[in-house]
């Protein structure tokens, strides 16, 4: 059954997530201050592992992520509470975020770390944990969007996914 509800936790966090990418395509070098990068080391600015939860690389970039928080932060948020949602995606997606960072430092990658895609493998983790019925069908999807557009030459954080995966896999053995 479809969640019909407008007004969810979820649905808020949608509305911040475009507000804040308004904010940083408006700001001068909104992606290099919001997204999580080395100035998170060399300047101090611990926020980042947060804010870059919130800064998108373009306009299709922040439509399909928010889709996907659309779906399965609602999903959660109806049959799981607000609570474990809000766990997921906040403490799962920063878990992430400093994740993949520690792999690109490791990996010598200078790269800007934009988008929620780590959060939402959080999420996409725990449904995976709980719902054996979808596992397959969730961790085919995420090697996919992860592999397939490396393949192609695009530039995706693919690691920020499957550790996105991991640690929402991980953190529901947690809330179950």
């Amino acid at each position: 059954m479809q969640n019909t509800k407008l007004v969810t936790v979820s649905n808020f966090i949608i509305l911040i997530t475009i507000l804040m990418y308004i904010l940083q395509t408006n700001m001068e070098n909104g992606s290099l201050f919001l997204g999580l990068n080395i100035f998170f080391l060399e300047a101090n600015l611990w926020y980042q592992p947060l804010s870059s939860m919130f800064a998108h690389g373009g306009i299709g970039h922040i439509l399909m992520n928010m889709f996907v928080l659309f779906q399965f932060g609602n999903l959660i948020e109806k049959y799981r509470g607000v609570k474990t949602f809000l766990i997921l995606y906040f403490v799962g997606g920063i878990l992430t975020s400093l994740l993949s960072f520690a792999f690109m430092q490791m990996m010598g990658f200078n790269h800007n770390l934009v988008g929620a895609s780590g959060a939402i493998c959080v999420l996409l983790g725990y449904v995976a944990l709980v719902d054996t019925y979808q596992r397959n069908g969730i961790i085919t999807w995420i090697i996919l969007i992860s592999i397939v557009p490396v393949l192609i030459g695009l530039p995706v954080a693919w690691y920020a996914h499957l550790i996105g995966l991991a640690v929402g896999f991980i953190l529901g053995k947690f809330l179950r």
